[in-house]
């Protein structure tokens, strides 16, 4: 007996390595990526489908960037959704310049207190959440190049784990790779590539 079933493939997209000096407070700023990008770009190449329904990016240039590289030829999607937290008044500072007192009140609540002038991490998940539930009802495969915080949000959202666990949980290296799909409305991912790279530091260095 022939059983049909209704499948749904989404790749997720980290972006390469941002050419940005360490303890520098970013989010969405529009930076550029390092000279490894076209080696970043290669390993990432291999782990993706022939066939490509559409294809989903921040607007912001280390998304974009990587996302017209892989997929010449394709129509880039810009979703402002996509983007990775707001720092507000927080960007393209060095974290060890931010005053103590407002980065004790956000860490101390980082999924529920905004950023100054920015969002919270609650902001942020629901955003993304909203924008990969419309991408699930349309063809796929499907990419979505995004940034560490977005790509966070969507499997918190797929797995049920709460926001404030899935730091520790979810440990996202530049250009990885998550393959998601459901079967008959079975949500499932696997980890394709997540090569360790360079330390990341995105908290002052007395935290």
């Amino acid at each position: 007996m022939f059983v049909s079933l209704n499948v749904m493939e989404i790749y997720l997209i980290r972006h390469t390595a941002p050419d940005i000096d360490k303890g520098i407070c970013y989010g969405q700023s529009d930076i550029d990526v390092k000279e490894t990008f076209l080696a970043e770009a290669a390993i990432i190449q291999t782990y993706l489908p022939k066939n490509i329904g559409t294809v989903y990016s921040s607007p912001l240039k280390r998304c974009k960037k990587l996302a017209e590289h892989l997929f010449a030829g394709h129509a880039i999607q810009l979703h402002n959704n996509l983007k990775e937290i707001n720092c507000g008044q927080w960007e393209m500072k060095a974290w060890d310049s931010i005053p103590r007192e407002e980065i004790d009140t956000w860490m101390n609540d980082l999924v529920r207190v905004a950023i100054p002038n920015g969002e919270s991490y609650e902001d942020l998940y629901q955003r993304v959440k909203h924008t990969f539930i419309d991408i699930q009802k349309k063809v796929t495969p499907a990419i979505i190049v995004a940034h560490g915080g977005v790509l966070r949000s969507i499997l918190s959202y797929l797995t049920d784990i709460p926001l404030e666990d899935s730091f520790k949980i979810f440990t996202l290296h530049y250009g990885c790779v998550i393959k998601v799909t459901s079967v008959n409305g079975s949500l499932r991912h696997e980890v394709l590539s997540n090569i360790p790279q360079e330390k990341e530091t995105h908290k002052p260095s007395y935290l």
